[in-house]
């Protein structure tokens, strides 16, 4: 087992605060955990700097910060949806008409992390791994949940109208060009894109809301437009918005 003391005696600060209820001082961490005070001190103040950890100055105390149970909370929620959406992905695969890779995606600002992926039989090899993060105005799950969200906030995400990310070529390259986009995603039911991530491949996708109507995932299909014998994404897209439906009621509890 490889020993890097730093990282474990780290590790230990975090998991002595996360067991008690209330800021800690760091005499009593150096005692409980039998480390030089010193070293308790430059350790607190390293995750201060990355966020993990906040002082409370009138009790010359430690506990850990919000960031931490965000994480926890964040995972948590990814692995609860991932359970939820993973058989109605696999069926979806299973019986689409062409070959496709089913994914599942968060918006984690005006990016897209991919938390679960189902890979067809003869489907494309796609970029769509888990863990992965793509801007969202190019991705079709992403372009689902941002259709789903205000102007204002829109606005938020994108502050430079100009200029917006591109990896092919294709897609939005103004804050203009992306609204009209999200515009006809709101009125065909579903989002789609064209060789925007990857030439020759497109992609149709859909967002499941929770109860506030606040886009809680996207969930989409990839396939390669060469040799599919005709245009998929009519059906693809019908199906990948009627599973976002199914995914929205699960996680809601709604019937």
């Amino acid at each position: 087992m490889p020993r890097i003391p730093a990282a474990r005696n780290t590790l230990a600060v975090l998991r002595y605060l996360a067991s008690r209820s209330g800021p800690v001082r760091a005499s009593t961490l150096a005692r409980d955990l039998a480390l030089p005070r010193s070293s308790v001190y430059q350790l607190v103040r390293v995750m201060m700097d990355e966020g993990f950890v906040v002082h409370y100055p009138e009790d010359r105390a430690y506990g850990l910060s919000a960031l931490v149970v965000e994480i926890g909370s964040a995972s948590l929620q990814t692995e609860r949806l991932g359970r939820l959406a993973m058989p109605l992905m696999e069926r979806l695969v299973a019986g689409s008409p062409v070959p496709v890779v089913a994914h599942l995606a968060v918006l984690s600002g005006a990016e897209v992390t991919y938390v679960a992926k189902v890979q067809g039989l003869r489907a494309p090899t796609t970029v769509s791994n888990v863990g992965v993060h793509l801007p969202a105005h190019l991705t079709a799950t992403g372009r689902a949940m941002l259709a789903q969200l205000p102007p204002a906030q829109i606005r938020a995400l994108y502050p430079t109208r100009d200029g917006l990310v591109r990896r092919q070529g294709p897609g939005p390259s103004t804050l203009g060009e992306l609204n009209r986009m999200l515009a006809d995603t709101r009125q065909r039911g579903w989002a789609l894109e064209n060789g925007d991530v990857m030439a020759e491949y497109a992609s149709v996708g859909a967002a499941a809301l929770d109860h506030h109507a606040y886009p809680v995932a996207g969930v989409g299909l990839t396939f390669r437009l060469p040799g599919t014998g005709g245009d998929p994404f009519d059906t693809l897209g019908r199906e990948i918005a009627a599973l976002a439906v199914v995914l929205g009621a699960r996680v809601t509890g709604r019937s």
